[in-house]
């Protein structure tokens, strides 16, 4: 064999000199999309097993623990309610159950998805009204109230908002949102998607006056997409008295009832997925709540550090320029000159990182690093400085370097313990 040339070896057989391709990517890939995210081997384990007696026995414990465990992931009192679905499930669930065809909804957009929940709300024959934030940027609170003091009638029966958007990485101020609403003296029903922040960033759904919650398990909560979650406050259930888009299959009042284990799921459980999510609840419960939002807040700052040090006018730079603005489960990245697409495949065909893209009208101008569930310093450290070495193979624009930023940030994060 002759010397490496990378990203070639030159071999010879016979008479004949080729090309071999190489890679460094033949090892354990890190997949930093933000979701599905990397499920521990604890929780594959724990779903590796034959179906069991669904009437009986193991499985009827493991989803008392499961239901007993829901609220204080929450931090709510409320009981919380599981659907066979993934997020989108969820967001139907919560629609249908507390109101009727004609109502109107409030929308906050801070990026992708409350504008894809708002779709939903339109086709299941809600009245819809947006707010939209500006670019990069979360909602205004001073415009929440500024336009439901302008509801004098009252007609706006619930806002709907996410906490961190998926696709942009801007976190709304869920506490401050309420205010708004308490300013107004309205009593619109507050519904906040925590698809992308459940288990990673502090939400007190309590504590906030959150009417609604909703998660979903392939993110933070490192299971499997398949199971949605809805957690329904006093005011929602008093409204689901009302509701008249309310389905047998979605139905609170079916899936709340005492009776068989069916009546929780509408139907057979998803049994795997039970188990599996078990499994991830106490490994969170086993971390401590609190302490896993410090460590997702310390490697988003990592990541933020490092995109902030690699920074040029025409380079890579933060999509969300307020620090307040930014959520701490992903962050999205402008690439400014640089090829996104080229930048993915470098990193993922060559180096085994494969990247969340940019969605929306970021298609093409971004790309997004997920810090989100089973993740740790080492493999946050890793992402970047794949990313980094590829940048450097395009010959990218770079104020300097990321890895050194991100570790600097880590550091300081050590001292403070």
């Amino acid at each position: 064999m002759g010397s490496l040339t990378a990203p070639w070896f030159s071999e010879t057989a016979g008479c004949q000199t080729r090309a071999v391709p190489f890679t460094l990517a033949a090892g354990p890939e890190i997949v930093a999309i933000p979701g599905p995210t990397i499920v521990p081997d604890r929780v594959l384990s724990a779903m590796h097993r034959p179906m069991p007696d669904i009437y009986a026995g193991e499985l009827l414990t493991v989803t008392d623990e499961i239901y007993a465990r829901l609220p204080s992931l929450a931090r709510t009192t409320s009981p919380g309610l599981i659907t066979v679905s993934n997020g989108h499930g969820a967001w139907a669930m919560a629609l249908s159950n507390t109101l009727s065809r004609g109502d109107r909804v409030l929308v906050l957009e801070c990026g992708v998805f409350a504008g894809v929940w708002a779709e939903m709300a339109a086709f299941d024959g809600l009245d819809v009204e947006m707010l939209v934030a500006d670019d990069g940027a979360a909602i205004d609170p001073d415009a929440v109230e500024e336009r439901l003091r302008a509801d004098r009638e009252r007609l706006i029966e619930a806002v709907l908002m996410v906490q961190t958007d998926t696709a942009s990485s801007a976190r709304n101020d869920v506490a401050a949102v309420r205010r708004a609403l308490d300013a107004a003296d309205h009593p619109a029903l507050l519904m906040v998607d925590c698809i992308a922040s459940m288990g990673c960033e502090p939400f007190e759904m309590d504590a906030w006056g959150v009417d609604v919650t909703l998660a979903a398990s392939q993110k933070g909560l490192m299971t499997p997409p398949g199971l949605g979650f809805v957690w329904a406050g006093p005011r929602a259930l008093a409204a689901h008295q009302t509701a008249v888009l309310r389905t047998r299959y979605w139905d609170w009042t079916f899936r709340l009832q005492d009776g068989p284990q069916y009546l929780r799921f509408c139907g057979t459980a998803p049994v795997p997925h039970l188990f599996g999510f078990r499994e991830a609840l106490r490994m969170i419960e086993e971390e401590g709540i609190e302490p896993r939002w410090r460590r997702h807040h310390v490697l988003a700052d990592a990541v933020r550090a490092a995109v902030d040090a690699w920074s040029t006018p025409d380079g890579l730079s933060l999509y969300v320029p307020r620090p307040e603005h930014r959520g701490d489960s992903v962050t999205t990245i402008r690439t400014g000159s640089v090829d996104a697409s080229r930048l993915a495949a470098i990193c993922r065909d060559m180096c085994g990182v494969t990247l969340g893209i940019g969605l929306s009208h970021l298609a093409g101008r971004a790309f997004r690093i997920a810090h989100m569930g089973h993740v740790s310093a080492a493999s946050m450290l890793g992402v970047l400085g794949v990313v980094e070495s590829a940048l450097q193979s395009m010959d990218a624009p770079l104020a300097g370097s990321g890895v050194a930023a991100a570790a600097t940030a880590v550091s300081r994060a050590l001292k403070a313990q």
